[in-house]
């Protein structure tokens, strides 16, 4: 029987069974108080409170006890947190990793990188601001002046002793204040890197006050492109030039940049004390040492002056008053007119005593007689001195003698018949203070230095017209022109912004400019045009407040409410739009402005560094970074390659290395990677494209034939100076190259462009016949096909590096009739690609950037150097004593990719003797061929001589992303590279190939 119960597979299939039984009852009543056991007594008297019946029953919705099956998981065996501790929140914290010594909320820490003062803390002025506002509304009493000079030759101090004068609080004689460094890092590397502009009241020797806007600029050569901002602001130069050093190549170039902007040039010869304490010439050969070095300014400014045959070159000459000489680390400084004064002073001489013509015979050969009290032009007896060692350099000496060789009590007395207090405990110092101190007494306020400026810089009303003709692009007759001219303050506005300067906390930037026309005031709304703004397309322009108005003062900020015509101003809130400098002008009216031209550089940037932040997540913030760099720098440019990275372009080592500083903690506090520095190069060719290259474009509906050839040796500097412009007529153009440089007139005045700019160094000729090419279809692509040449010429095939110094003429096309054939799309990468093929067919080479390089150095050390230079491919072009001095002054060319450390191996093989400075010279050839496949480059050795321009390619186009050699067939047509074959096998059967006559095209 129990066998009908379960089948063959031993499954129950009886009848049905119950579903409970008493005993299944039991066993769960027994499971239930188990689980409430658990609970222990205080759940129970909760539940119990909460009318509960001892058990944690199953509640549905409505608070009823629901008879549903609830699964094992779902049950609800524990008391919800809420109803243990209603009203408490949990939160659930990660593992603490941060260290006992770091705080849990970080202090703000403020960015320290400014010396500017604080409000309360800004010195008192013998003078008020109110009477300082009032001299800016009189633009005959302004002189706005640009302060230069090679690096260490005392512009810094010299503006330290002007400043001094003009408050009324006395400075430490001890110290070197260095007010016009206003960063942290100026004041710790004891050199400017930024220029800054101060505006002080100061009388010349009538008393009479004048408002100068001086402008402090960098010594260093990496740093002249700050030289060339401040200079488009200025309406003259004072030059200071080193007493000892004399003219070094930093200084002649500054002379030469000044006369580019025509401006006039003021002299200070400073430390002259060096030749009294260092040197220890006698006053005869002191006299002699300063009127060379008078005479080399005078050289250098005939050299440099444009259309020196045309226009008389300026004259510098103590007599003329445009001569200071000083000594700001002891506080002095005077000219021959000042000089005279205090002589006049001294004597109580001021009625009856012409200073002015005592002053012209106080220099050159001008000798006193005292048996007739008058000056001669001959010495009357054979040891009588010049009236300049006479009267100035001697007693000059003297004082010297005195303050440092005599006792406290002998000194007193000295000092007393010269008509100088000092204080008892004063005498006491130590020597470099006690001349400070003893000498500012002495010689007073520089009076000579205001009259030279005041009587040789014009005002910004008589140069008004100067600057406008040469700095505005738009019509020389229109309204804005004709009120610039004559500093109208109720004419249109027109500001010139030339800097932008960072804010203390790094974040903002305040637009530093010069007015010409008009009136700004705070609150104003203005329209910002940029650079790129023309006309025709005002993309380029923005609409900005100005939010605050202020002048600079070195240290502090004077806020103004207004200011007129000539005056330099520093604005804020308009920064957003500008990049390097703009254009500020009404908001509504004087509709046909223009712009200022753009800002030109003597020194461009050709030291590479790539970088990339630490952490990824950082990127987006370096790049934030990077643009507030380009605003902060004048000259610096940064780019993306294409293999992503973030590159920027610098003049010089010390110049990259204030930009990480400025990008790591000035504009944003992160890590930044930085690889190792590399230069620009450029890519050029030798000889003429051996085919008549062409291509077609997609639609095989237009055609372009193309050469390439160098150009004439010269023509691509003439061009990048701005000597020839397109913007010319043409027979203009033409005239230029035919006379310079013998060019056909016909092929001179079809130049359609430069490139890859508007003053780029090379030329784009249609050498096109009339009779052959339908004259009006080309102009009609001529925009594209300029367009395809200018994009090629940024990025060369070699290595995508700009092309350089050369030709491409057009020598025939097939264009197609209907417009929508032939459009941009077509016809630019076409003009590119034929570029490209004509260039690679005409021997490309690469070039690479050279530095003039300058070097001080006592005689022992020369060998030292020629060695230093012979280890990284330079050579000597001249070693030539220094007259007057110990040292010898080394001329060098040294490529700019073997720089790097140079300075530093300088120093250790001269133990510290020589001083190098360096600035860009020209661009010169890399010996070897690019293109030469046979040459083996084995890692981590140094590649030979001739291999370089193989090496230099490879690795470039390595770093930037692209394949290792040169792919032909981006750029010719199937049909042109049948005519390469074949020239390539007509040569090899004639045996004529060579290693400078087929190798353009060998090696492809």
């Amino acid at each position: 029987m129990e066998d009908e119960l379960y089948d063959e597979f031993g499954n129950y299939v009886g009848p049905g069974l119950d579903n409970s039984s008493d005993e299944e009852e039991e066993e769960e009543e027994e499971e239930d108080e188990e689980d409430m056991d658990e609970f222990g007594e205080g759940a129970e008297s909760r539940q119990d409170g909460e009318g509960g019946d001892g058990e944690l029953a199953l509640m549905d919705t409505n608070g009823v006890a629901s008879t549903s099956i609830v699964l094992h998981e779902d049950k609800k065996y524990y008391p919800d947190m809420e109803e243990v501790y209603p009203g408490v929140n949990t939160v659930v914290l990660d593992e603490d990793a941060q260290g006992l010594d770091e705080p849990i909320i970080q202090p703000i820490r403020p960015k320290k990188f400014s010396t500017l003062l604080a409000e309360k803390e800004l010195p008192t002025t013998r003078y008020t601001p109110e009477f300082l506002t009032t001299l800016m509304e009189t633009p005959t009493l302004l002189r706005n002046v640009c302060v230069m000079g090679a690096l260490h030759h005392g512009k810094t101090l010299l503006m330290d002793l002007l400043i001094q004068q003009t408050q009324e609080s006395p400075w430490d004689p001890a110290k070197e204040v260095r007010y016009t460094d206003t960063r942290k890092d100026e004041q710790e590397r004891a050199l400017s890197i930024k220029s800054t502009p101060v505006s002080l009241v100061l009388e010349d020797t009538r008393g009479k006050s004048f408002l100068l806007n001086l402008l402090d600029t960098p010594g260093m050569a990496n740093f002249s492109d700050e030289v060339s901002a401040a200079l488009r602001a200025c309406d003259g130069a004072l030059l200071v030039v080193d007493a000892v050093e004399g003219v070094m190549m930093q200084t002649e170039r500054l002379i030469k940049r000044a006369l580019q902007e025509q401006l006039p040039i003021a002299l200070v010869i400073n430390k002259v004390d060096r030749l009294i304490l260092e040197l220890k010439l006698p006053p005869a050969d002191a006299y002699y040492k300063l009127k060379h070095t008078i005479e080399e300014v005078n050289v250098c400014i005939e050299r440099h002056t444009p259309n020196a045959l045309v226009k008389r070159p300026q004259r510098i000459s103590p007599e003329l008053g445009n001569v200071a000489f000083a000594s700001a680390i002891h506080g002095w400084c005077f000219s021959l007119g000042s000089f005279s004064a205090l002589y006049a002073s001294y004597h109580n001489l001021s009625n009856s005593f012409d200073t002015a013509e005592f002053s012209k015979r106080l220099w050159g050969n001008a000798y006193f007689d005292e048996s007739t009290r008058s000056f001669r032009k001959k010495p009357p007896h054979p040891d009588a001195d010049r009236s300049f060692v006479q009267f100035i350099l001697e007693p000059l000496y003297k004082i010297y003698s005195h303050t440092l060789g005599e006792d406290a009590p002998e000194l007193t007395a000295v000092l007393r018949e010269l008509g100088v207090r000092v204080r008892r405990e004063d005498l006491h110092l130590d020597p470099k203070p006690l001349l400070k101190l003893v000498l500012s007494k002495f010689f007073g306020p520089a009076t000579g230095l205001v009259d030279s400026l005041v009587n040789h810089v014009p005002s910004p009303v008589a140069a008004a017209a100067m600057k406008v003709e040469l700095l505005y692009v738009g019509a020389q007759d229109s309204e804005a022109a004709v009120a610039m001219k004559s500093c109208d303050p109720r004419g249109p506005l027109m500001l010139h912004v030339v800097k932008l300067y960072s804010a203390p906390d790094g974040e903002s930037f305040q637009a530093f400019g010069r007015i010409y026309s008009g009136t700004v005031s705070a609150g104003q709304s203005v329209r910002v045009l940029g650079e790129a703004y023309t006309l025709e397309d005002e993309e380029d322009m923005a609409v900005r407040e100005v939010t605050g108005l202020s002048v600079g003062q070195g240290r502090y900020r004077l806020e103004v409410s207004r200011a007129r015509p000539g005056n330099w101003v520093l604005l804020e809130g308009v920064d957003g739009p500008i990049n390097k400098t703009a254009t500020l002008t009404e908001v509504r009216g004087n509709d046909e402005a223009a712009i200022f031209r753009p800002l030109a550089f003597d020194m461009p940037p050709v030291l590479k560094l790539a970088v990339e932040p630490l952490n990824p997540a950082e990127l987006p913030k370096m790049v934030e970074s990077l643009r507030k760099i380009r605003k902060s720098y004048p000259a610096v440019q940064t780019k993306v390659e294409e293999s992503g990275e973030h590159v920027v372009l610098g003049t010089g080592e010390l110049y990259l290395d204030c930009i990480m500083h400025d990008l790591r903690h000035l504009h944003a506090s992160l890590e930044v990677k930085v690889a190792d520095p590399v230069v620009s190069f450029c890519e050029t060719v030798r000889e003429t494209s051996s085919l008549r290259c062409f291509a077609e474009t997609p639609n095989k509906q237009n055609q372009l034939h193309m050469i390439a050839e160098p150009l004439e040796a010269g023509l691509a500097k003439d061009i990048e100076a701005g000597a020839v412009s397109t913007d010319w007529d043409r027979r203009a153009v033409g005239d230029f190259f035919h006379s310079k440089y013998g060019w056909d007139l016909l092929t001179a005045r079809n130049i359609w462009a430069f490139g890859p700019d508007k003053q780029g160094p090379n030329v784009l000729i249609n050498d096109t016949m009339p009779s052959e090419v339908d004259q009006r279809l080309l102009d009609g692509v001529k925009d594209s096909i300029v367009q395809g040449f200018q994009w090629g010429c940024r990025e060369g095939p070699l290595c995508d590096e700009p092309i350089r110094n050369v030709k491409f003429k057009i020598l025939d096309a097939t264009i197609a009739t209907e417009p929508v054939h032939r459009g941009g799309g077509q016809v630019i990468p076409t003009a590119r690609r034929v570029a490209y093929s004509a260039f690679l067919l005409a021997t490309p080479q690469l070039m690479e950037p050279y530095f003039k390089v300058e070097v001080q150095c006592p005689a022992d050390c020369v060998d030292a150097i020629h060695l230093v230079l012979q280890r990284r491919r330079g050579h000597v072009k001249e070693d030539r004593p220094k007259p007057g001095t110990p040292f010898y002054t080394v001329e060098a060319y040294l490529p700019a990719i073997d720089s790097f450390g140079f300075e530093t191996d300088l120093r250790a093989y001269t133990q510290g003797q020589a001083f190098c400075t360096q600035v860009f010279d020209h661009w010169k050839e890399v010996p070897g061929d690019p293109l030469d496949r046979e040459v083996v480059l084995h890692p981590l050795e140094p590649a030979p001589i001739n291999s370089l321009a193989r090496d230099f390619m490879v690795k470039t186009r390595r770093r930037k992303g692209l394949s290792e050699d040169v792919m032909i067939s981006k750029y010719f047509d199937a049909e042109m590279l049948q005519s390469v074959a074949n020239q390539q096998a007509e040569a090899a059967a004639a045996e004529m190939v060579g290693m400078n006559g087929g190798a353009g095209i060998g090696y492809y």
